[in-house]
């Protein structure tokens, strides 16, 4: 089965690299593909140089659009979801969350910060489920309506529908890897800002 990893990614010129060149090692990964979601940064430069595919949309669509985009880009059986403001991403990580799916025993695995620096989001540690590491296959991935226009609700959507529709899902421990904050990435108040509205596009998919 071909696996293409596909790293939604936002004005992360300051941790994707490493995040990139631990997937373009990984010998369960076939292609990496960077969805620069109308960065204003180097995030397009730094990707391209690392070897990854990069698709730049001129306008930021939000997470749920850029991770849909970065499917029609690809003709991989699985999608490895990855965020590209992870620190710690090793191989091992990687192959957790791939191995349930390749072997047939998971449509779905959802990666959950463990020990460590942890879940640094509020999000992650109220709903560890709205983990943005995960892996999925091309069928289940397609067969979810609407995830183009969910923005930060996509994790919520994805765990829905897997609930609703009974779809086998694997939770699988992500020790020693965390995400930066995005007060610390943007600067207090952007940063707060921009936590409340992940916040409230979450909230607006839990009410669809």
């Amino acid at each position: 089965m071909k696996v293409a990893a596909i790293v939604p990614a936002y004005n992360e010129e300051a941790t994707i690299s490493n995040v990139l060149r631990t997937l373009i090692r990984s010998p369960l990964v076939n292609e990496v593909i960077v969805v620069s979601d109308g960065s204003k940064d180097r995030t397009a430069e730094i990707s391209r140089r690392c070897g990854a595919k990069v698709v730049e949309l001129e306008e930021n669509v939000g997470k749920g659009g850029a991770m849909k985009i970065g499917t029609l880009h690809t003709n991989a059986d699985v999608y490895l979801f990855i965020d590209a403001d992870l620190v710690g991403l090793k191989n091992q990580h990687i192959s957790e969350l791939l191995e349930p799916v390749l072997l047939g025993t998971a449509e779905m695995t959802v990666g959950v910060f463990e020990q460590g620096r942890l879940a640094t989001d509020l999000a992650q540690k109220i709903a560890p489920f709205l983990s943005g590491q995960r892996a999925i296959t091309k069928e289940l991935f397609n067969n979810i309506p609407d995830l183009e226009n969910s923005r930060f609700g996509v994790e919520m959507a994805l765990s829905r529908y897997a609930d609703k529709h009974h779809t086998s899902v694997t939770r699988v421990p992500l020790f020693d890897l965390y995400q930066i904050m995005k007060e610390e990435k943007r600067g207090f108040f952007r940063g707060f800002i921009m936590r409340i509205k992940m916040y409230w596009e979450i909230l607006r998919t839990v009410r669809l």
